[in-house]
């Protein structure tokens, strides 16, 4: 596998193993997004605002990866506007 992995353009999570992807609606491998984020074409969290994005994926990155919260922050803050779910035309 290359060393840049794909990250998932809605989380950032890196997804280096099939099962890592996300599937489109005809069930084939999404080439964008995770399989936290998006299932059978659709995002498993649909309406979700970025603001709220960020304040989930804070509170995973603490409770789960024992990441300090003004750092998960910081990171979520910088990354997630620059994912292309998020990133305005």
């Amino acid at each position: 596998m290359e060393t840049n992995a794909v990250i998932c353009q809605s989380c950032g999570m890196p997804m280096n193993k099939d099962e890592d992807y996300g599937t489109n609606a005809d069930g084939t491998a999404s080439d964008k997004y995770c399989h936290f984020c998006y299932q059978d074409g659709r995002f498993t969290d649909e309406g979700i605002s970025m603001e709220k994005k960020i304040d989930k994926l804070v509170e995973i990155a603490v409770s789960q990866m024992q990441i300090p919260e003004k750092k998960a922050r910081a990171i979520a803050e910088d990354l997630i506007p620059r994912l292309g779910r998020w990133r305005k035309p």
